[in-house]
C-alpha cells in the first residue's frame, strides 16, 4: 500500500472524489514552488502531481510549456526537483506526490533508472507519469518502479479503445488518468456526459480508480467531472496563475475552489 492507496481507500470511506492538482516544480523558482506546494493539502488538495522540467513536453499545451521553460532558466532539472520533494517531506509525511514528466530526462540522469527510482523513493516520491513510454516499453520503467514500492499511472485516452485498453491497464497501478479531450493540455473543454461512459469502462478493465484530466479549468467543471468519475485533475488552470505572477496565496484561494468543486462532486 502506498500513500496514494491509503489516500483512495481514506476518500472512499468518507465518500469523496479526489483533487489532483499539478505544477511545475522550480516554477518560477524553487522557493515559490514549495511554498505553493506547501500550501496545496490545506487548500484541499488530495494528491500533488508535480511536473519535472523538460524542453520537449509533448503532451503540454502552451501553458504548462511556459511553466517548463521558466523552470529550466532557473535551473529545473530532475535532481532539483526531488530536491522540493524532499524539502516538502520534511513537513508532509501523508500527502502523496506524483511526478510526471518524460522519459528521456530519466534515461539520461546519471545512473539512469536505478538511480532514479532510488532517489525518487528516498526523497518521498509515490507515483509516476511517464507520458511518452507506452505499455510495449514497461519493462523499461513500469516494471522496474512497481518493484521499488512506486504506483506507476498510466494515460488512457477517448482514442484508447477495447483492444488497447488491456495493455495500457495491465502493469499499472494506484489509478489510470483518463485524458477526457483529444489533444494537449489547456486545449478544450472537458464534458461529464462524454467522460462518464469510459470512465465505467476503464475502471471494469483496471480494477483502480479512474481520475479525469484535462480540459478542467473551473469548480463547476471540477465537480461535474469528479461527479461521474473517482477524481479530477486541475493542471493549466492553476499552472496559469502562477505564471501570471499572482501572490501565493491568492493561487491557494483559487486552488481551495477547485477542490471544493471536486469534493462536491
Amino acid at each position: 500500500m502506498t500513500r496514494i492507496d491509503d489516500r483512495f481507500a481514506a476518500l472512499k470511506a468518507q465518500d469523496k472524489k479526489a483533487f489532483v492538482a499539478y505544477m511545475m516544480a522550480s516554477d518560477p523558482d524553487d522557493a515559490t514552488a514549495l511554498q505553493i506546494m506547501r500550501g496545496l493539502p490545506e487548500a484541499g488538495v488530495d494528491i500533488i502531481e508535480l511536473g519535472m522540467p523538460f524542453t520537449d513536453p509533448m503532451a503540454d499545451g502552451s501553458t504548462i510549456q511556459a511553466a517548463g521553460q521558466r523552470a529550466l532558466a532557473q535551473g529545473g532539472s530532475v535532481s532539483r526537483t526531488l530536491d522540493i520533494v524532499r524539502e516538502f517531506r520534511r513537513d508532509d509525511t501523508t500527502t502523496p506526490i506524483v511526478l510526471m514528466g518524460y522519459y528521456n530526462p530519466i534515461y539520461a540522469r546519471k545512473g539512469g533508472v536505478t538511480q532514479f527510482l532510488t532517489d525518487a523513493v528516498e526523497a518521498g516520491i509515490d507515483g509516476l507519469i511517464v507520458v511518452d513510454l507506452p505499455p510495449e516499453e514497461d519493462a523499461e520503467l513500469c516494471v522496474p518502479a512497481t518493484a521499488a514500492g512506486l504506483n506507476f499511472i498510466r494515460l488512457a485516452t477517448p482514442t484508447t479503445d477495447d483492444r488497447r485498453l488491456p495493455a495500457v491497464v495491465k502493469n499499472i497501478t494506484g489509478f489510470v488518468y483518463y485524458v477526457s479531450v483529444m489533444g494537449i493540455t489547456g486545449a478544450a473543454a472537458a464534458n461529464a456526459a462524454d467522460v462518464a461512459p469510459e470512465v465505467v469502462r476503464i475502471r471494469a478493465a483496471a480494477g483502480l480508480p479512474v481520475v479525469v484530466g484535462f480540459g478542467i479549468s473551473t469548480p463547476e467543471a471540477a465537480e461535474a467531472i469528479a461527479s461521474v468519475a473517482d477524481g479530477c485533475v486541475v493542471g493549466s488552470a492553476i499552472v496559469k496563475q502562477i505564471g501570471e505572477g499572482r501572490p501565493v496565496p491568492e493561487i491557494l484561494a483559487f486552488v481551495a475552489d477547485l477542490a471544493a468543486g471536486a469534493h462536491r462532486g
